[in-house]
């Protein structure tokens, strides 16, 4: 003879709530990998400015001597003082 074996079910309201967690969940974890991927970027742009700032740094060196102190603000060059 044979037993017929009872199925379990959840709830609706269960079965919502676990699915729509599921879903969150998944929906950050693309959220962090986009994240991540942003961040790749921004470090790789960061790379770029550091690397394009050097060059000119050495343009204003040649140019202007080792010595001098350049206001990002108003562009005014000085001599560093010698302190002693």
């Amino acid at each position: 003879m044979k037993t017929l074996e009872l199925k379990q079910k959840l709830e609706d309201s269960e079965l919502k709530t676990i699915q729509d967690l599921n879903s969150d969940f998944g929906q950050l974890k693309i959220a962090l990998g986009d994240l991540k991927l942003r961040e790749h970027d921004i470090i790789e742009q960061i790379k770029v400015i550091k690397s394009r700032f050097v060059e000119e740094e050495k343009k204003l060196i040649d140019k202007y001597g080792a010595e001098s102190v350049i206001n990002l603000k108003t562009g005014e060059i000085t001599k560093k003082e010698e302190n002693g």
